[in-house]
């Protein structure tokens, strides 16, 4: 007996998906901006209660937010970097 999942696919999360129901998963989603701002106000919900707002909190969050900063804006100053480094000082 094969298992069938039954769930239908508007309701599955992302972790749930096979990779061949990607693509149809994705078009369930709502890409509207206020859909786009629903999705990152859950996130961000989903995150602070998990990791911030607990009762006996660690250095885990904050430490996860602040190194998401330091890569985003390495990221964001690659170029000016980059180009820093070729720079001859003299």
């Amino acid at each position: 007996k094969s298992h069938i999942s039954q769930v239908p696919l508007s309701d599955k999360k992302l972790m749930d998906v096979k990779l061949g129901e990607l693509s149809s998963w994705a078009g369930t989603r709502d890409f509207t901006p206020n859909g786009i701002i629903s999705a990152v106000r859950r996130g961000h919900d989903r995150f602070f209660n998990k990791y911030i707002n607990v009762k006996k909190g660690g250095i885990g969050g904050i430490a996860m937010l602040l190194t998401g900063y330091v890569i985003l804006s390495y990221v964001w100053e690659y170029d000016h970097i980059k180009h820093d480094r070729w720079r001859k000082y003299h």
